[in-house]
């Protein structure tokens, strides 16, 4: 089992020197090339103090220039966000750099209020998502490329460097809904699954993926499908739900949004499930190393978990992550 770690730079205490976000996550990269790690996930974010990190690639720069063997995965460029051949030239730039060891990821993101700054439809992102990816790929394996689209047009254009890694970098698309499943699937593109859903729906969504690319001619075995799921470990339980708690707290509050906490409906007097509660019970993975080692391995069987992105919770979480469950995965 391959085993990366989806690195957000939240900066939840902006007490502290946001510098040290960044000096924090360098540093946990850093060990990831020396502990055996497959590869850094970087999460691109706008406008939030959630994940302060709106250049994924330019943060690549950065860890590729440290590190010697770990690859570097965007988990995600927001492709709705750029020109599509900007797009291209900087991934491939960041690959060439690296010494091809770039994962691309993409994603259409979700966000109104990034949609919104950067002054792009919402209700066009899903276009604009996939027209992105198509000139991408193309502009990577084509001399030159010409092409004509809703969003974009050029004509003969010849976008450089082309990446190290032929005919391109290996690409996943970022898929947490069904209909994104389905496309990804349709194109035969490999997928990122998201860090939200719960354990069994991970599992539902990853037999629903492989019975549509069976459908439409391609195959999903021997295919890298990481898998995101929150990560607490300490060194009893008690401690590391506690963990589980902060950090279902953060998720929340800054990613899922505050008008997901609890409300009651005032007609049948039931309160709707807290998502708090939801994410330490069903999301994240905690408990003490032996505890998480046994639910990542049972992922492994009901979920077909052959890549796990971790997003570990704590200091805690990476260091007993690394040193007594990484081991036994690799």
């Amino acid at each position: 089992m391959k085993v990366g770690v989806l690195q957000f730079f939240g900066w939840a205490d902006r007490k502290i020197d946001l510098n040290s976000v960044y000096a924090r996550a360098i540093e946990r990269i850093d060990i990831m090339d020396r502990e055996g790690y497959d590869a850094v996930w970087l999460a691109e974010h706008h406008f939030s103090s959630f994940s302060v990190c709106p250049s994924v690639h330019m943060m690549g720069a950065v860890a590729a220039a440290r590190t010697k063997r770990l690859r570097i995965g965007t988990a995600v460029s927001l492709a709705p966000f750029y020109h599509p051949l900007r797009l291209a030239e900087e991934v491939a730039l960041l690959d060439v750099l690296s010494g091809g060891r770039v994962n691309w990821g993409a994603g259409r993101g979700f966000a109104r209020s990034e949609f919104a700054a950067f002054g792009i439809p919402a209700d066009e992102s899903t276009l604009r998502f996939r027209e992105n990816v198509e000139i991408v790929l193309r502009a990577w394996t084509e001399e030159r490329l010409s092409y004509q689209g809703p969003h974009f047009q050029c004509d003969a254009v010849e976008v450089l460097p082309k990446p190290t890694q032929r005919p391109h970098p290996p690409v996943w698309m970022a898929a947490t809904s069904e209909s994104a499943i389905d496309w990804a699937a349709s194109r035969g593109f490999s997928i990122l699954m998201d860090p939200h859903c719960t354990h069994g729906e991970l599992a539902q969504k990853r037999r629903h993926y492989g019975e549509r690319m069976a459908a439409a001619g391609f195959s999903a075995e021997g295919r890298d499908i990481p898998m995101a799921r929150l990560i607490a470990i300490a060194d009893n339980a008690a401690h590391a739900a506690e963990i589980a708690a902060r950090g279902a707290a953060w998720m929340v509050s800054s990613y899922v949004g505050p008008q997901h906490r609890p409300i009651k409906n005032e007609q049948s007097d039931v309160a709707i499930p807290d998502p708090v509660a939801r994410y330490v019970a069903d999301v994240i993975i905690h408990g003490t190393w032996q505890s998480v080692l046994d639910q990542i391995l049972s992922l492994r069987e009901t979920a077909k978990l052959n890549y796990l992105l971790c997003a570990p919770l704590s200091r805690e979480s990476f260091a007993l992550l690394t040193d007594r469950v990484l081991p036994k995965l690799s």
